[in-house]
């Protein structure tokens, strides 16, 4: 019965758009895949392979709304997600989460497995190799940290994190591995890539050097490794370090840069679906001047003022309206930036933490007024401030429900979060264990060596 994942993989491999013409089924005796390029061009389908996850932007506490007609549009899977749900789909529902990154994964085992052994330049080979080995780097990320407890080095070794798969088998043992066998992975994968990755990407989906260091710190800073975080967004800073001054785009002429144009994103990732708008949750909202923070005057919107918006008190995170193309999830220069303000203010450098945000903020403030800077007595002070402006410059996006689950482990920083929902109080502890998604039933009931996490 251990078929569940990879059938529902082959269906999706061979129905992959972009790439139909190198995964046919060729009359018998026929390689399928023969070139480095025919490898390579596996992950040149965009709108796909920029795919990450979606539940999550519905279960930090920085979006959602409180008015019923915005909640009654909800699919059950979402409504599931925002009121942090025992299960969020039922014994025959499909989890897209779950489903679609281990689609690609399949697909970047396909070609790590085969690349090396096709014809083609070793170049050629190196470069499809190391574009495989960092997407499937991100997704397992992704999914240990959805469906695994957050990393703790007490007891990430025993702590059950999601199936690691690294051939393109259609069956097999999937019992879950160890969060820490996830992450050892994962930060294997990135480490082998770098070597054969250009030090800038060549299209902003393509992985390198740049989006590989800022994986690995990203990485490091759930790990709780501050000094590798810092250590890594350092690197990947090195190689670009540019940020959009909002400025320039405060009137709305010219038009917001889209990803093909936008310094700021290292990886394009996006969330798999994502609204025109998305209701800003009322303390989300509340963190920005709303004078002078040009995140809130130019990225968000009264809900009133959208066509077909199902929410009209709230105000909307629109983003997505100026760019056309969905919410980024994919490492950023702003990401690497506060990263390392984070690892400043937990080393307690106070004047080097608050010297990070101020140049971030003056690239975000309205400048027809006198920017005012930061200050802080304390190194917890100063870390409050970070946390405080990741609040702001990844709204709507998923991060907040990561860092409310890293954060967790600091004290003073995440409280019991209330929501009611269509008439109903729900709460969220920060020991609870909701703060893990349960794997859907579907996938345990076809493979029942994958266990439940508890609820």
């Amino acid at each position: 019965m251990k078929k569940l994942i990879y059938t529902v993989l082959a269906l999706s491999l061979l129905s992959f758009p972009s790439c139909r013409k190198y995964v046919e089924i060729p009359p018998e005796q026929t390689k399928i895949l023969s070139t480095a390029a025919d490898y390579t061009q596996l992950m040149y389908n965009s709108s796909a392979n920029e795919q990450g996850y979606y539940y999550p932007i519905f279960s930090g506490d920085d979006a959602g709304s409180d008015e019923t007609r915005w909640q009654t549009s909800l699919q059950t899977a979402a409504g599931n997600a925002y009121t942090w749900a025992e299960r969020n789909f039922g014994s025959q529902e499909e989890d897209l989460d779950w489903q679609n990154a281990y689609r690609k994964i399949f697909i970047y085992n396909t070609i790590v497995d085969g690349i090396m052994g096709s014809v083609g330049t070793d170049e050629e080979k190196q470069i499809g190799m190391s574009y495989a080995l960092v997407h499937r780097a991100f997704e397992y990320f992704s999914l240990v940290n959805l469906y695994g407890n957050q990393y703790a080095a007490a007891t990430a070794a025993s702590d059950p994190g999601v199936p690691l798969l690294l051939k393109p088998k259609f069956l097999g043992d999937l019992t879950r591995a160890s969060v820490q066998a996830v992450y050892d992975q994962v930060i294997s994968d990135l480490n082998t890539a770098i070597p054969g990755l250009k030090n800038l990407p060549d299209f902003p989906s393509n992985p390198s050097k740049v989006s590989a260091y800022a994986i690995l710190s990203r990485v490091y800073l759930h790990k709780r490794d501050f000094v590798n975080a810092e250590k890594f967004a350092d690197m990947s800073l090195a190689l670009q370090s540019n940020l959009l001054d909002l400025n320039v785009y405060k009137t709305g002429t010219p038009a917001f840069p889209t990803k093909v144009n936008n310094p700021e994103e290292l990886l394009i990732k996006r969330t798999s679906q994502f609204p025109v708008a998305f209701p800003l949750s009322t303390d989300a909202e509340n963190m920005y001047d709303k004078t002078n923070d040009i995140r809130y005057t130019l990225l968000t919107t009264p809900g009133a003022t959208l066509p077909a918006t199902t929410f009209t008190v709230s105000r909307g995170y629109n983003k997505s309206r100026l760019t056309n193309d969905g919410g980024y999830i994919g490492p950023s220069v702003p990401e690497m930036i506060l990263i390392k303000a984070e690892c400043e203010a937990r080393a307690g450098n106070i004047a080097a933490t608050l010297s990070l945000l101020n140049d971030l903020r003056k690239k975000r403030y309205n400048n027809a007024s006198a920017y005012i800077n930061l200050s802080a007595a304390s190194a917890n002070e100063a870390l409050h401030l970070v946390i405080d402006e990741r609040k702001r410059e990844f709204v709507a996006r998923g991060f907040r429900w990561f860092d409310q689950r890293r954060l967790r482990q600091d004290a003073g920083f995440i409280g019991t979060v209330t929501r009611i929902f269509k008439g109903v109080t729900y709460t969220l502890a920060p020991n609870s264990n909701r703060y893990t998604f349960a794997i859907g039933d579907k996938y345990i009931l076809l493979n029942p060596e994958i266990t439940q996490n508890p609820r």
